[in-house]
């Protein structure tokens, strides 16, 4: 491809200005397709490349190219992607820190935070990107420091926003419930996990939580969602315990051995509980 380029260049060039100037028109598009070329597999490790082989593959190239702000955006984005909250954080400090940075760049940083556990931390951060710059994950972010502090109007509100913002809101809608539920605002809670598999159908973690919204009603029925055979014996086992703590003894034994009969495959949670559960009642 590189000949390609070569020969293109001298023919639209004339051989007489090829000799004259030939050469450094062809380093320039060496560079340009050189630069090409390393935009693909930046992209390449940062979408669908092994996580781990992109942290080596960034730190390394940071390492060869130092003060580069893609490069350390790169390395930054792929300890994330590695669960390496902790190494990210320090990352995106130097992200940050760069003179080309932008509000984007301090998102991720508190996005880092949270991974890590680090909620103050988050919330300063959030603190200083200006109120102009108004993007899905920035309220999402600020709705999960907003339930860390039990801020539950301001969570509401800005899980509001974050809907707005994304074609995208089953994974919002499911951390709405979840705050909801952690409130002990059971029938809200339901209302937002449905509103999570309308958008996506196939969210587990949605159908869950709403199993234990309606658990924690006391309403025993599972909801009427698609589900396959195992995620009907694991929901099952969820209702189960969710019953069991709540002193619905009866009805939670039933419900494992119902679980335990549904599962295709031993379901060694459901047989367990179930052993600990006879256990316990005969002693």
């Amino acid at each position: 491809m590189r000949q390609s380029i070569i020969l293109a260049l001298c023919a639209a060039a004339g051989l007489a200005a090829c000799d004259r100037s030939g050469e450094a028109e062809v380093e320039r598009a060496l560079e340009d397709l050189n630069v090409v070329d390393e935009t693909n597999l930046n992209d390449v490790f940062l979408t669908v490349g092994d996580p781990d082989e992109a942290v080596s593959y960034f730190a390394k190239a940071n390492a060869n190219d130092p003060g580069r702000l893609d490069l350390q955006r790169g390395l930054a984005k792929s300890l994330i992607r590695a669960r390496r909250p902790e190494d990210a954080i320090a990352a995106w400090q130097q992200v940050v820190a760069h003179e080309d940075s932008e509000s984007v760049d301090d998102v991720d940083l508190a996005d880092a935070y949270i991974r890590a556990n680090k909620w103050d931390e988050a919330a300063a951060t959030l603190n200083t990107v200006p109120p102009t710059y108004e993007t899905f994950k920035r309220y999402r972010l600020e709705a999960m420091v907003a339930d860390s502090k039990q801020q539950w109007d301001k969570a509401d509100s800005f899980y509001e926003t974050a809907v707005g913002l994304t074609t995208r809101p089953a994974a919002v809608y499911n951390n709405w419930g979840f705050s909801k539920l952690t409130r002990g605002e059971y029938d809200g809670a339901e209302r937002m996990f449905t509103d999570a598999l309308r958008h996506d159908r196939t969210m587990f973690t949605a159908k869950n939580n709403l199993v234990l919204a309606r658990g924690a009603q006391r309403d025993y029925t599972l909801p009427v969602v698609q589900m396959t055979q195992v995620e009907r014996a694991q929901l099952l086992h969820t209702m189960a315990l969710t019953a069991i703590k709540q002193n619905d003894i009866t009805i939670g034994k039933a419900m494992l051995s119902e679980a335990i009969e549904t599962h295709p495959r031993y379901f060694e949670e459901a047989v367990r509980a179930l052993s600990a559960l006879e256990d316990n009642v005969s002693n």
